[in-house]
């Protein structure tokens, strides 16, 4: 084998050298990737680690899935790029298909951009139109992108950068019921932190608001899940103002909560938009706004996105889904997902360090806390636990307001033996800490 880890120490002192600071590495010496199958990443030296982060909640059908990878090579030999000022038939094929799986078929148009930040923009655009309104309600914990309309959405400090202020934006209450804000206890509390969405309409806007954006379950924050009845309660009060109710389904699509197509199903709730990213393109940048034909048709005039619907990313997300429905990943979702819920419970039981076990289907996390009782976070007890895994050759992600968060989200075809290996290196790397 060539010297591969001189190759990779100058890759990791040309990035230092070459691109800005703000691109950030988990481990305190970055780790070089070469190549990637399946549900394994491999580094210069060859080393397999067994990846349950998916490229951030992005790799939905394995690594270099060939299906996908032959439909993408098939359109890059035909048609790459002539931008939205024409009809391609990839665009059009995937505008059909995401209509059709939509909920209750009702979202039935769609524009196609480059990433999450760029859809969730578009959402918010498109709700203020329809409504004439400007006033936007997002979650606190919650994360929508790193543009300045995103960073402003975003109600995380560490990653709002330069002026975090926007008119027009306020915070609500996420539904954390592990740190309740109101100190209360799941049932008895009456999902408070959804009821007060109406007094913070009253007291923090105009009373007249273009919508609200939320993650059915909050990515950066922590995979915080909400209760059944938070969604319901909030789509409601926000309607009755007059507002449309947007999911941030950049993380929680395509199957990966088990069972339906979009994680706000979950929650019994039509939404007026949906956004959605990531694993729509296993790896290829797209973003989608999908929107009732009503909502849709305000965003009017001369708009135009260069690179968004491309026809080599539209055949890819097509791919992606029609990989999903021929494979059932969403039941797999449903049935690994549970496997996995069952292993992190085992793992709590044996190490104290974790404080909560949360998530649904594949998208999964565990709060480490130093003290179960004052649930004090273990900010830096997370950050050693990664590089505890990473010398076990396993990749997870971490997230959190307090960095205390182990974010799980492997591609949505492992098996239940990925999730024995999984607990085992896990178990080993805890045990190691």
């Amino acid at each position: 084998m060539a010297d591969a880890s001189k190759t990779g120490q100058d890759l990791i002192l040309a990035d230092k050298k070459y691109l800005f600071p703000a691109v950030f590495h988990y481990f305190s010496q970055p780790l070089v990737l070469d190549h990637a199958k399946d549900q394994f990443c491999y580094d210069a030296d060859g080393n397999a680690y067994l990846d349950f982060f998916g490229g951030i909640v992005t790799v939905s059908v394995g690594h270099a899935n060939p299906k996908v990878n032959a439909a993408v090579q098939a359109q890059l030999e035909k048609l790459t790029h002539v931008s939205t000022c024409f009809v391609t038939e990839p665009q059009v094929r995937l505008a059909e298909k995401l209509a059709a799986i939509s909920p209750g078929g009702k979202l039935s148009k769609a524009y196609f951009t480059n990433s999450g930040t760029e859809a969730n923009e578009t959402a918010i655009l498109t709700a203020r139109l329809h409504t004439g309104a400007s006033e936007i309600i997002a979650l606190r914990h919650s994360y929508h992108g790193r543009s300045a309309l995103a960073m402003a959405l975003t109600a995380h400090a560490n990653w709002k950068l330069g002026p975090a202020l926007m008119p027009g934006i306020v915070h609500a209450h996420n539904a954390y019921c592990y740190r309740c804000p109101f100190g209360a206890t799941y049932p008895d509390c009456g999902v408070r932190c959804a009821q007060d969405l109406e007094e913070l309409i009253h007291t923090s806007t105009s009373g007249r608001i273009a919508g609200m954006i939320a993650e059915p379950i909050q990515g950066v924050g922590g995979f915080i899940t909400p209760p059944r009845e938070y969604f319901k309660i909030a789509a409601g009060i926000v309607r009755k103002y007059g507002g449309l109710f947007i999911a941030d389904e950049v993380q929680t699509a395509w199957g990966r909560l088990g069972g339906n197509w979009f994680g706000i199903e979950k929650w019994g709730v039509e939404p007026d938009i949906i956004t959605s990213a990531k694993g729509l393109g296993n790896g290829m940048p797209i973003g989608v706004t999908m929107a009732k034909p009503e909502i849709a048709d305000s965003l009017k005039g001369l708009t135009i996105s260069t690179f968004g619907g491309n026809p080599v990313t539209t055949t890819a997300a097509k791919a992606v889904l029609d990989f999903i429905e021929a494979e059932n990943l969403r039941q797999n979702c449903t049935q690994v997902g549970e496997y996995l819920g069952v292993k992190l419970e085992e793992l709590k039981e044996k190490f104290p360090l974790i404080g909560d076990v949360r998530g649904m289907g594949l998208l999964r996390a565990i709060e480490l806390v130093r003290d179960r009782k004052s649930k004090e976070p273990a900010a830096a007890e997370t950050n050693q636990l990664l590089e505890k895994c990473r010398d076990q050759r396993l990749l997870i992600g971490k997230g959190g307001l307090y960095g205390n968060v182990v974010r799980i989200s492997p591609p949505m075809n492992i098996g239940k033996g990925d999730v024995d290996e999984f607990a085992a290196r896990m178990s080993q790397a805890l045990e190691k800490l």
